[in-house]
């Protein structure tokens, strides 16, 4: 399933949230190259990471930060693996449900 490259927004915050941990390195050599979906989540920023394996789910969180938008209202980023390791999803929620205004740089 074909997919979009991340944004350069999108990748900032993907190597903040990766910038701490040992993990890290094994995906930046691809992340620039990487596809994801959109995640139907109101227009919070939620991405899925596209793998061409087959019964992929979710599996542990490795990273996670905290941004105002900038409206002034927080959001909450968990950046998660599937259950082999590979990058799955990175979760955002905008914690008065609203859409996402803008993905500051890092």
């Amino acid at each position: 399933m074909k997919g979009r490259l991340l944004t350069l927004p999108e990748l900032s915050l993907v190597l903040f949230v990766l910038r701490e941990n040992p993990a890290a390195e094994k995906f930046l050599t691809w992340l620039p190259t990487t596809e994801v979906h959109d995640l139907a989540d109101g227009g919070m920023g939620s991405l899925r990471f596209v793998s061409d394996k087959e019964g992929r789910r979710l599996g542990r969180k490795i990273a996670e930060t905290q941004f105002l938008d900038e409206d002034g209202v927080p959001v909450l980023v968990s950046l998660y693996l599937d259950q082999e390791g590979a990058l799955y999803e990175l979760d955002s929620w905008k914690t008065d449900y609203s859409p996402l205004k803008r993905i500051p740089l890092f």
